[in-house]
């Protein structure tokens, strides 16, 4: 992979998904910053980062917090320079949205958007004036929610479809400033938000069924998709949605 130069902020960087990426992206060169609302999470990934001889700034920000994001965003800026990648892998899935859509309480729904797609409105409002200064790429992170019907999770699919949608729509209106974004979508990961589901014999069992590659996915998987996404090796991939997930979504 052609090393990764410059500044990568990733938001959710305290674990699974975004702590995967935002290693990965440090061990190919770039200086990262590691947003999370949890701060004992992203200094334990900054941790990481710098034990193995990278570069990383944890900064402490709810992505439904517009102001919060703004502040990191400076923070990051301040630290390492010109923002030219970005990894918005922020998420939530709560509990009653798994009930069916007539049933999910109106403040599950919103706080569901708030998060997944408010939140990846607010990174990328403030972080492209950085990218379309000279280019740079922006990965989002949806959810196989977002192209297929799971049959659960209304508000998590809303979501997840908008990030999707408005991923082309950054592709589009900054690709003449440089700027290339591309939305993945991960299947089954077995990460802290999944709670187990994706772990252990039953799940192994499952995906033996569901999944063409067997198995459901580690948060290296995706950080590695998200890495390549990131550089230069994907200079000519914008707008595009990728489904990381062992082939769930063609079966």
């Amino acid at each position: 992979m052609t090393t990764l130069e410059g500044v990568v902020l990733v938001t959710g960087g305290g674990s699974g998904i975004g702590r995967a990426a935002a290693q990965r992206a440090a061990r190919e060169g770039a200086a990262v910053a590691v947003v999370d609302r949890h701060g004992d999470n992203a200094a334990t990934t900054v941790q990481l980062i710098e034990g193995s001889g990278g570069r990383a700034v944890a900064c402490v920000a709810d992505v439904s917090d517009d102001d919060a994001i703004g502040a990191a965003v400076n923070e990051t800026a301040e630290r390492f320079g010109r923002i030219t990648g970005v990894v918005t892998s922020a998420g939530i899935f709560d509990g009653p949205d798994l009930q069916p859509l007539h049933q999910v309480p109106l403040a599950t729904f919103q706080r569901v958007l708030a998060v997944n797609l408010q939140g990846t409105f607010s990174v990328l409002r403030h972080t492209l004036p950085h990218l379309s200064d000279g280019g740079g790429a922006v990965v989002t992170i949806a959810s196989t929610a977002a192209i297929r019907g799971h049959g659960y999770g209304s508000g998590y699919t809303a979501s997840k479809g908008g990030v999707d949608a408005l991923t082309r729509l950054v592709a589009v209106q900054y690709g003449p400033q440089g700027v290339r974004a591309n939305c993945v979508c991960p299947g089954g990961v077995d990460t802290p938000m999944s709670g187990g589901t994706f772990a252990g014999p039953e799940a192994a069992a499952r995906a033996r069924k569901s999944v063409p590659l067997a198995r459901y996915a580690q948060a290296e998987d995706l950080g590695d998709v998200v890495a390549f996404l990131l550089s230069d090796d994907a200079r000519y991939v914008t707008g595009q949605t990728i489904a990381v997930d062992g082939g769930a979504t063609i079966t």
